[in-house]
């Protein structure tokens, strides 16, 4: 990932976003609702073991619903501010 001034390093894979914390749409996802939460890597295969690198892998956006509940992942480019 480029860094722009919309986002830029935070550290252990984690990039800033202007949309951090506020409500989004995604539209990969039936133009679901949720609270953008991080820029960062996917967790590949699940794995409960603990992470000693940061995965080499673009960072998506991972969003939770704004009542609470199971987050879930997307691509960056398909979320846009609700």
């Amino acid at each position: 990932m480029k860094t722009t001034s919309q986002h830029r390093a935070l550290g252990l894979g984690h990039w800033s976003h202007p949309l951090l914390g506020q409500r989004v749409i995604d539209h990969a996802h039936g133009d679901r609702v949720g609270v953008l939460r991080a820029l960062a890597p996917d967790v590949q295969g699940g794995s409960l073991d603990p992470v000693l690198k940061v995965p080499d892998t673009p960072p998506v956006a991972w969003l939770s619903p704004e009542g609470g509940g199971v987050e879930w992942t997307t691509a960056l480019d398909t979320i846009e501010a609700a």
